[in-house]
């Protein structure tokens, strides 16, 4: 954390007004542009005052950026669309007036988003020989190229985790249904992750980083595999990590965990015990399945694992809302979701958010185990037509104004309906975004080092304010 003691040293840069865009249910805006925001003194607000806190001089973690996964059911769906669909999907997420992505996840080998299971290699090819991505070049590939194109090359990054070994490489002989990954194949495995990347690179994708397990204390009707924390400890430190820095990779950032937030702070402290397994690893991946219910939604988990690991990135790796049912694409609620998660993770010492996938059909798919989804945007491959749900706008409410290396700010409300974060972009703007999740309109003070400016906030809307 960085201190600035110049008191008034925001307002002695002349920065006194800003800009405010709003996404409100009760008046059916998206994105809409409201009136500039102007500031006077107001030195001590009252406890009966309802405020929105700012003070930039308070610096915190820096962001690496906002992205979603390209699935092999986001790039299914994706190749179904008329071609004017399509580019219109990409710039929404990925385009100057899109939601700014920067950020992909993909899956090496199958997992539930997929029409079937698939692996790169023959059966008990131990060596490796066989390993093709044949069958990524069909969908995923095109689509990844397409997303990578349109995003700035400095700020590109994007990552894999797998779901499961092949069946011949685990205890149950099975890529479905959990099981382990026998202790003989540790090291194939770990080779297994140097051909994937460098399948991709041969492709012009640079890789950013890799999960070493997609959800390990899992054990699901699809692709799945579960390590312990000193499993998962062993495999990087013995051979996934050693392997990587020997490979050439060393820059790699390799992600544990990559499952809920319950347990997130026990499988770092024991996973990352030992500063010879801690080397290989860069961050911790989370995701909001067991807790995106609960009142508390587990966040101080990620506090404290922070203030544990402050040398490792905290990443959101996955999130989405189930049970799909086309019927409620425009509830609000899909946004709230999204709004709540991300400005409560930032908050405590997240770098960068990646949500499930990018794309869906009208069922909420296609899914090879029946486990359908929604996501920020749906495709009905029936009419060709494209469903901008409130998770896309709540989601860029954030991610279309927080830029890359941006620093989060000291930043708080008084009132438990609103929630708000902020962050300071490189080129000096300051970027609040405030969340009214309640059923009632309520105006605030958005109060930074002695001034404020009085906004409006609707009952279920979000808003974010650069100045």
């Amino acid at each position: 954390m960085i201190i600035n003691t110049n008191a008034q040293s925001y307002w002695k840069k002349g920065m006194k007004e800003g800009r405010v865009m709003m996404t409100s249910q009760k008046n059916n805006e998206k994105f809409a542009k409201k009136a500039n925001v102007k500031f006077i003194d107001f030195p001590q607000p009252k406890e009966t005052d309802i405020c929105v806190f700012v003070d930039p001089d308070f610096k915190y973690q820096k962001l690496i950026g906002f992205g979603g996964a390209i699935t092999d059911a986001s790039a299914e769906v994706f190749a179904k669309l008329p071609k004017d669909k399509q580019k219109e999907l990409i710039e929404a997420y990925y385009g100057k007036s899109g939601l700014g992505y920067n950020i992909i996840r993909t899956n090496m080998n199958s997992c539930d988003f997929s029409s079937d299971s698939y692996t790169y290699v023959k059966d008990n090819d131990t060596s490796l020989s066989s390993f093709d991505i044949k069958h990524d070049e069909q969908y995923k590939i095109p689509l990844i190229k397409l997303a990578q194109q349109t995003i700035d090359p400095k700020d590109f990054r994007f990552y894999f985790s797998p779901w499961s070994p092949p069946a011949w490489m685990k205890s149950n002989n099975n890529m479905l249904k959990g099981g382990r990954l026998l202790d003989k194949y540790y090291q194939v495995w770990a080779n297994y992750y140097i051909k994937f990347i460098q399948e991709y690179e041969k492709r012009d994708i640079p890789v950013w980083g890799l999960s070493v397990q997609n959800e390990p204390m899992a054990t699901q009707t699809w692709e799945s595999c579960l390590y312990t924390a000193d499993e998962e400890a062993k495999l990087l430190r013995e051979n996934l990590g050693p392997t990587l820095w020997k490979s050439g990779y060393k820059d790699k950032k390799v992600i544990i965990w990559d499952h809920n937030r319950d347990l997130m702070y026990q499988r770092a402290t024991t996973t990352l015990q030992d500063p010879e397994t801690s080397k290989y690893a860069s961050g911790i991946g989370y995701h909001w399945y067991e807790t995106w219910n609960n009142k508390s939604q587990l966040f101080d988990n990620l506090a404290e694992t922070h203030r544990a690991y402050p040398d490792k990135f905290l990443i959101f790796t996955e999130g989405c809302k189930e049970q799909f049912d086309f019927s409620k694409i425009d509830e609000v609620s899909l946004g709230e979701l999204y709004g709540r998660n991300m400005i409560n993770d930032f908050n405590k010492g997240t770098s960068a958010w990646t949500d499930w996938n990018i794309l869906l059909d009208e069922k909420g798919g296609p899914n090879h185990v029946g486990n359908f989804c929604f996501a920020p945007i749906i495709a009905d491959t029936r009419t060709g037509e494209l469903h901008y749900t409130y998770e896309y706008y709540y989601i860029g409410h954030l991610s279309k104004y927080i830029k890359p290396n941006a620093q989060r700010v000291g930043s708080s409300t008084n009132k438990d309906f609103l929630l708000s974060t902020s962050f300071l972009n490189q080129n000096g703007e300051l970027v609040v975004v405030v969340m009214n999740e309640s059923d009632n309109d309520t105006d605030f003070n958005l109060w930074i080092e002695g001034k404020s400016s009085k906004l409006a906030s609707p009952a279920h809307s979000i808003q974010t304010i650069v100045l």
